[in-house]
């Protein structure tokens, strides 16, 4: 058994130098949640393939010489509670983010890695393939560097700080929020300091990588529910496409569930149940998170209960929970969205 005490150990810390963390003129919380008691944890790689890289680097000493570099590999953190009283579930992130997206919110609060853990769920927290702690391919980088043309460089996309602010429905213009906004804007700073590139552009097959990675997973730890964001909504679908037998559960969280045809439906969707979750001011978002990929979502969901399977659309409003921007993980109100998640993996999901 390992005993997490992170609060203790912190405060403790911070007496005896007298000090409290800050960041961003913004004081981190002082708990997490309290004391989390995990019967094992760790991390891991799945999915890595070995590759001949021409140009590792650009630098004298040999770094640039040709050699085997590993690609396309998968960052796993895994946290096992003592107590196992729910399905394993994995996480993944969306578009400029990493698994930091379900960890300690920017202003210091519990996240969704560590709660679901404590209310007994095994939790698979992921990069996706050549992203942030998963690595990226420097080859083409570095290649066109060595021969001065500027057509190989892939395009590394990065959200800036204002697009993020309407993109993830912060506030319709930066930096004004939307009133009654439960985004954490105190610590923007903090938010915005987690956002990295889309370093899978580098990679042959980008995205897909991710979803070939996530089925590996599967493979090796057996049947789990999977929580997908944003971007990865449509990896997920793609998941689902070819792992449905191993998936207890599709939770997507304001990601693309369409287009799927009536065919995959009655043959795939309807055996994995799905939940789709909405947070506020979606209806004419501009960018990705708005009416197109809503209303996709509901027209699946629909398609689903109609050929017998188990869909629920959950719009927080309606649920009686306000005011949420498009990373409603990292919300006031998060650890109350994430206890209507857990009550609909009750309902609808087996236990381990």
């Amino acid at each position: 058994m390992i005993s997490i005490e992170r609060s203790l150990r912190a405060a403790i810390t911070a007496l005896a130098f007298g000090m409290l963390p800050v960041s961003g003129g913004i004081a981190m919380a002082g708990s997490l949640g309290g004391p989390l008691q995990l019967q094992d944890e760790g991390s891991f790689f799945v999915n890595g393939q070995q590759t001949a890289s021409t140009h590792p680097g650009t630098a004298a000493g040999g770094i640039s010489q040709p050699g085997t570099i590993t690609v396309n590999q998968m960052y796993v953190q895994y946290r096992i509670p003592q107590e196992v009283r729910g399905p394993t579930i994995v996480m993944v992130h969306g578009s400029g983010h990493t698994g930091a997206t379900y960890e300690t919110t920017p202003d210091g609060r519990e996240g969704w890695a560590t709660y679901f853990a404590r209310k007994g769920f095994p939790v698979y927290v992921v990069d996706h393939s050549g992203r942030g702690r998963s690595g990226f391919n420097p080859t083409a980088i570095n290649r066109a560097r060595a021969e001065s043309n500027t057509a190989l460089l892939p395009d590394l996309q990065i959200a800036p700080r204002e697009r993020a602010w309407y993109f993830f429905r912060i506030g319709a213009t930066y930096p004004t929020p939307f009133p009654g906004s439960q985004f954490p804007v105190e610590a923007f700073d903090q938010y915005t300091a987690q956002l990295v590139p889309n370093a899978e552009a580098t990679l042959p097959g980008a995205g897909a990588n991710t979803v070939q990675a996530l089925g590996a997973l599967l493979d090796k730890i057996g049947p789990a529910v999977v929580m997908v964001h944003s971007q990865s909504g449509a990896y997920g679908m793609d998941l689902v496409r070819a792992r449905a037998i191993k998936m207890l559960g599709f939770i997507n969280v304001e990601g693309n569930c369409a287009p799927v045809t009536p065919e995959e439906i009655v043959k795939i969707f309807s055996r994995v149940p799905l939940l789709s979750v909405w947070g506020d001011n979606s209806q004419g978002a501009p960018g990705p998170n708005g009416d197109e990929r809503r209303n996709g979502c509901t027209s699946t969901v629909n398609a689903v209960k109609s050929a017998g399977g188990s869909a629920k659309f959950l719009l927080l409003p309606e649920a009686g929970q306000k005011g949420n921007s498009h990373m409603l993980m990292m919300d006031k109100n998060n650890l109350q969205i994430a206890d209507l998640i857990i009550g609909w993996l009750g309902e609808n999901v087996p236990a381990r």
